[in-house]
């Protein structure tokens, strides 16, 4: 089972940046499309940010669009996610795993809190 372990997250005034880092325990990103996820408080449902495919196509959820970035070094096994121009709104705890996601495959997340 392909391990996934995220890092990068933080506190970080509103307008800031952040990058995030998520490393795979195998080299699969030519065979498997990877994504961010995210988590927000209270028990919010985990939705779909950003996916980058095999071929590096991305998409993104329409909220995060022009302003998130998802990026991968296959040389380090690492899918990167750039977060730029951030709000409140995206404070959450952030998962990567694979498109559609495996189960068995989430992480600990990085919590990611977006506050002056």
């Amino acid at each position: 089972q392909v391990q996934l372990v995220e890092s990068g997250g933080g506190l970080v005034q509103p307008g800031g940046s952040l990058k995030l880092s998520c490393v795979a325990s195998e080299n699969i990103f030519n065979f498997r499309a990877m994504g961010w996820y995210r988590q927000g408080l209270g028990g919010a449902q985990r939705e779909w940010i950003a996916t980058l495919t095999q071929g590096r196509t991305t998409n993104y959820l329409r909220s995060v669009e022009g302003r998130f970035t998802i990026s991968r070094d296959d040389a380090k096994n690492t899918v990167y996610l750039q977060m730029d121009n951030l709000k409140p709104s995206d404070t959450a705890l952030y998962y990567c795993n694979f498109v559609p996601y495996s189960e068995d495959s989430w992480g600990q997340g990085t919590q990611v809190t977006v506050s002056s």
